[in-house]
């Protein structure tokens, strides 16, 4: 499935541990599609399912977001250096409720609310580890 360009949301990512261990992770479970790798370009979406959604509530946080199941593909750039990384989602996450109106900037320009987990190997690929967030353009 290949990465696309049509816009689908913008908010901030951070990134979370699955699968072998792997970089700065241990071993951990599979996520909730069962297949998630730390060591690969996977992410995690807030309604990949109604379960899902009912853990994440991004809506609570002004967050609508549309619902994308595991398997889907997404291209994530990061909002300032313009750096991408082609996505398949894995798992559920994050939990967007826990952390409304939580802001990441850069250039002057913010974006806020968590709307999406990548693994340490996606992360890596449009910014450091050691900054923990960035605010990104998603597109499908």
């Amino acid at each position: 499935m290949a990465c696309g360009s049509n816009s689908l949301w913008a908010g901030e990512t951070t990134w979370f541990c699955c699968g072998n261990a792997w970089g700065p992770c241990g071993s951990t479970g599979g996520g909730a599609c069962g297949n998630c790798q730390s060591g690969a370009r996977h992410g995690a979406w807030p309604n990949a399912s109604q379960n899902c959604w009912d853990i994440t509530r991004p809506d609570l946080c002004g967050e609508n977001i549309p619902r994308r199941g595991c398997g889907s593909v997404m291209n994530v750039r990061h909002q300032c250096s313009g750096a991408t990384v082609c996505i398949t989602i894995t798992d559920c996450g994050p939990r967007t409720k826990s952390w409304c109106g939580e802001k990441t900037c850069c250039n002057g320009t913010c974006r806020t609310n968590r709307v999406l987990d990548l693994t340490p190997a996606a992360f890596s690929v449009i910014g450091n580890l050691s900054s923990g967030k960035l605010p990104v353009y998603i597109y499908e």
